[in-house]
Order: C-alpha cells, then sequence, then structure tokens
C-alpha cells in the first residue's frame, strides 16, 4: 500500500483565516502543503477560494461542511453548500460535528444515523462523497454497541464513510489503529489530531497517540489523505502548521 498523502484542516489556522483567508492558504502552500480541507469561506466567493488554492499550488479534497440540524431550513441550507462546493470542485462533503446530546437514547442515535443519510442522499446525487468526522461522544455505549457503530451499521457504505479523528478516537477510549481497521475501505480520509494528558491539543507526536501504529494501519487501509488538525497552540497556529508538517516530512510522508 502506497502512503496517504498529508493536508492539513484550515480550522487549525482559523485565527489567521479570520484575519485573512487568501493570504492564510498562501502562507500554508508556502509551509509546503500540498492538500488543505476547508472549514469555511470567509465571506469569499466559490471562484476566489478556488483560484487562491490554485495559486498557492493546493488541493481541496475535502471540506467540513456543518449540518444545520435544529434550523427547519436544514435542507435548503444543505443544498446551498452542495452547489458552493460543487463550484469548487470539492471530492468529499464531510458533516464535522451532530448534536446527540450528553445523553442520548437508542432512538437519538437512529435519528441522527437518518439524517446523515437523508443528507448524504442529496450530496451524493450532487456528484460528492459524504463522509461524517467524530468527536470523543460517537464512542459512548447506547445499547449494545458505541454511537459510532450504530450510524455506521445503520446508514450503508456506499452513502457514508468515516472521517476518523485519530485523536478523538483515542480520547473516546478505543485504540486508533483497530478501529481504522475495522471499516478499512470505508475510511478514505483520517485527522491526526494529538492530545496531552490534560485534554489539551499537543503537536502531533507531543501527544498520547501511538502513531506508528495508527498511521501504519492507515497505510494498510488505503487511507488517501492524513489531515492535520490542531485547535490549541503552545506558540501559535502557523507555527504549530509548520511544525507537524515536519514532523511528516521527517517520517517519510511527505
Amino acid at each position: 500500500m502506497s502512503k496517504p498523502q498529508v493536508g492539513i484542516q484550515l480550522y487549525s489556522v482559523r485565527d489567521r483565516c479570520q484575519q485573512d483567508f487568501l493570504g492564510t492558504i498562501k502562507e500554508i502552500g508556502e509551509i509546503g502543503y500540498k492538500n488543505v480541507e476547508l472549514a469555511g469561506y470567509y465571506g469569499h466567493s466559490a471562484q476566489e477560494v478556488k483560484q487562491a488554492l490554485a495559486d498557492a499550488g493546493l488541493h481541496a479534497p475535502s471540506a467540513h461542511i456543518g449540518l444545520s440540524v435544529n434550523d427547519p431550513a436544514i435542507w435548503d441550507n444543505l443544498k446551498s453548500q452542495v452547489a458552493y462546493a460543487q463550484e469548487l470542485g470539492i471530492k468529499r462533503f464531510i458533516v464535522p460535528w451532530y448534536p446527540l446530546g450528553d445523553d442520548p437514547t437508542l432512538d437519538d442515535v437512529h435519528k441522527m444515523a437518518d439524517t446523515l443519510a437523508q443528507a448524504a442522499g442529496i450530496v451524493k446525487e450532487a456528484g460528492m462523497a459524504f463522509g461524517y468526522h467524530n468527536h470523543a461522544f460517537e464512542f459512548k455505549q447506547v445499547g449494545d454497541k458505541l454511537v459510532i457503530d450504530h450510524v455506521l451499521d445503520r446508514v450503508p457504505a456506499d452513502l457514508l464513510f468515516a472521517e476518523f479523528d485519530l485523536g478523538w478516537v483515542k480520547v473516546g477510549g478505543q485504540d486508533p489503529a483497530a478501529y481504522v481497521n475495522k471499516y478499512a475501505g470505508r475510511v478514505p480520509v483520517v485527522h491526526a489530531k494529538d492530545f496531552k494528558a490534560d485534554g489539551t491539543d499537543a503537536e502531533i507526536g507531543k501527544g498520547s497517540v501511538d502513531w506508528d501504529s495508527a498511521l501504519a494501519a492507515c497505510e494498510q487501509a488505503g487511507v488517501e489523505y492524513v489531515i492535520i488538525e490542531q485547535e490549541e497552540y503552545d506558540v501559535s497556529s502557523i507555527v504549530s502548521a509548520k511544525n507537524n508538517y515536519e514532523w511528516f516530512k521527517a517520517r517519510g510522508w511527505i
């Protein structure tokens, strides 16, 4: 198996994106990244974003796009997001979070799965693949299995793929490598996120995740992209973006 390509989720540098989104895209390209996952467009048109990515030598194979679950206009909102993503040329449309609540019932979990399935049908019809990005709460036990397993069992694989966030899988009490292996063939993209013992974000390799086993599993399972994400920093977002890039480069992944 060939190594997955490495990229960065632009939420990692959201402070800079808020100030100058197009300029931040240029900075990320200058670090050496070739792939980014988008998380918002900061008021720019699809054509403006597409041009900035091209100028920076960046490819955006996926984007995090919220699903406005509690809004009566959820499906109209989704169709607008789909149209923007189509114009941008996004290949994978990924929902980054679902408001499941702290003490979900099995009905709540089924509603989550069915909502994702309905959204997936709309996205698939538009020519994109549809995925879901986990946090830790999806690894709670509800009934006879974990939330994430209920969802992935209930929604067909041709409608929904998993973007496992390897750090959150670990925080959720599971082994990242084991989950990548369990759903091999249904995990085209993962997030590389690391956590310190106190629960705060760490740069890759400075936290609790066993990256040797996790990345070996990604390679074996045919994962196409490993997307770095970091939300808290000891120095700054852009310095951590550089350090995480260098971590992968030193290991021959870039």
